[in-house]
């Protein structure tokens, strides 16, 4: 242990100060101890929420997606299916076609998302999480189409679920069809499709979406064997950098191959960009808790001249004096860095465990949160790095400090 440190520890032990400097130093310790707990819990909710968000659009947000760059509909042959599936680490892959379409209901008509999909649609996107009523996927074929219907759909339109007589139809413009100087129905391809299943995923998509068969979704909008996209489920997260960069090298430079991320990207962005401007905010708050923490440590450099004139004629040079000073100011912050990251820890295991913290109704039931370590990382070197700061000037002025002393 060096000798600056030896002292900065011997005067941040000691209590032979004046009360004023002790009162000061502790509430420079306090500030920096409640700034740290706020970062850290802060931190895991907006971690939680993150999470929780990105739980939510997993059911149309694969962690990989292919699609066309130019148009709607493309062909998957054989050959690049079997290529496809040969991938290392692909878990599902599941086949789908989207596009809009009006739904006719008792008393008003809706424009909805219609997607067909196959049964492997709904691994790859793990819909057996949001199945409100039915299951996730696909019965036998028989005379009717099966649908699975967002909740905020069933709700609008009222759809009977149970009723095995209703039919809910759809309309879609044909191919090359006009207008124009003839009956408008003569120009829309019609499919009658019987309530199956229903989700709940999140209101955005619970009132947009509306899923068919991928065969009769591809009849519907005279595609043929056309697809829209093929969502990809890897075995592991860790496998979808190396799947995409395959993927991208076995469909070329036509074809788009997008991450979960980079599907939904303003969305996970404005996410993360909130949890960066508390920091940012939470930051200030400890840089202005550190002027408390400066004024401690002048303070303390002026009781000391006695001590520093002493280990100047001994031979200390200025910035030993310095260092003492500026240990100091990290001993300090540190302390209270460690204090704050102790009960910051406690509130979110506590919240964790036994989620005291409420949202309210019609929402989730407690703020989710989440720690992950690097936000701790994060935390301590923001800490010691104002704390550093704090303690410069302080230590820059005990460094000048003449040798003075007084005959008694």
């Amino acid at each position: 242990m060096s000798l600056a440190l030896k002292i900065a520890l011997r005067y941040f032990k000691g209590r032979n100060s004046t009360q004023a400097i002790n009162i000061v130093s502790w509430i420079s310790m306090g500030a920096v101890a409640l700034s740290t707990t706020a970062m850290v819990v802060l931190f895991s909710v907006y971690n939680g929420l993150e999470s929780y968000v990105k739980n939510m659009y997993t059911a149309f947000y694969p962690e990989v997606k292919v699609s066309v760059k130019k148009g709607k509909f493309f062909s998957l042959d054989e050959q690049k299916r079997t290529q496809l599936t040969q991938i290392e680490g692909i878990s599902h892959i599941g086949i789908s076609i989207e596009d809009m379409a009006l739904l006719e209901g008792h008393d008003h008509q809706k424009v909805v998302r219609l997607k067909g999909v196959d049964n492997e649609w709904f691994k790859a996107n793990e819909m057996d999480r949001f199945i409100n009523t039915g299951t996730a996927s696909w019965p036998q074929e028989g005379l009717d189409i099966p649908s699975n219907i967002g909740v905020d759909i069933v709700a609008e339109m009222g759809i009977e679920l149970d009723n095995n007589f209703q039919k809910i139809q759809l309309y879609y413009p044909k191919a090359n069809a006009s207008f124009a100087g003839m009956d408008a129905a003569a120009a829309l391809n019609g499919m009658a499709v019987a309530p199956y299943a229903s989700f709940r995923v999140q209101p955005e998509l619970d009132g947009q979406y509306f899923l068919v068969p991928l065969k009769a979704a591809q009849n519907f909008f005279n595609a043929g064997s056309q697809i829209s996209a093929i969502e990809i489920a890897p075995s592991s997260s860790g496998n979808v950098s190396r799947i995409m960069e395959q993927v991208k090298t076995l469909f070329g430079p036509d074809f788009e191959v997008q991450s979960r991320l980079e599907q939904n990207r303003t969305l996970f962005m404005a996410t993360e960009m909130e949890k960066w401007m508390i920091y940012g905010i939470l930051s200030l708050v400890l840089v202005i808790a550190s002027f408390n923490m400066v004024g401690a440590l002048s303070m303390l450099a002026i009781e000391k001249k006695i001590d520093v004139s002493v280990l100047k004629s001994m031979g200390a040079e200025a910035k030993t004096i310095k260092k003492v000073f500026l240990n100091l100011g990290m001993l300090i912050a540190g302390a209270g860095a460690a204090a704050g990251l102790v009960l910051g820890l406690l509130i979110v295991l506590s919240q964790i465990q036994w989620g005291w913290i409420k949202m309210g109704e019609g929402f989730l039931d407690a703020y989710p949160v989440e720690m992950q370590w690097p936000d701790f990382l994060v935390v301590c070197i923001t800490v010691l790095i104002v704390g550093l700061a704090a303690g410069w000037y302080p230590a820059a002025k005990a460094a000048k400090q003449l040798m003075i002393f007084k005959d008694e």
